[in-house]
C-alpha cells in the first residue's frame, strides 16, 4: 500500500507542482541566510514577498505573436 501511495503522489507532484531551489553563499549572502533562518516558514515568506512584488510591479502579458518587422 505505501508503495502505491508514493507512486500516486509522485505522479500528482509531477503534474501539479514546480520545484525551485537556489544556493546562497555563506559569506556574500549572510544577511539573506540570517533572515531566512529567522522566519518560521521560509516557503510562505518567499511566496508572500513574490506576491507583494507582483502587486507592486505587475509583469505585462507576453505577446504570443511576434511583431512584424518593417522588412516584412
Amino acid at each position: 500500500m505505501p508503495k502505491a501511495r508514493s507512486i500516486r503522489d509522485a505522479r500528482y507532484n509531477a503534474k501539479a507542482t514546480k520545484h525551485y531551489s537556489f544556493k546562497l553563499h555563506n559569506r556574500t549572502d549572510a544577511a539573506l541566510i540570517e533572515r531566512l533562518e529567522a522566519v518560521g516558514n521560509v516557503n510562505g515568506y518567499i511566496r508572500r514577498l513574490i506576491r507583494e512584488d507582483i502587486e507592486r510591479n505587475p509583469i505585462p502579458e507576453a505577446k504570443n505573436e511576434r511583431e512584424p518587422s518593417e522588412e516584412e
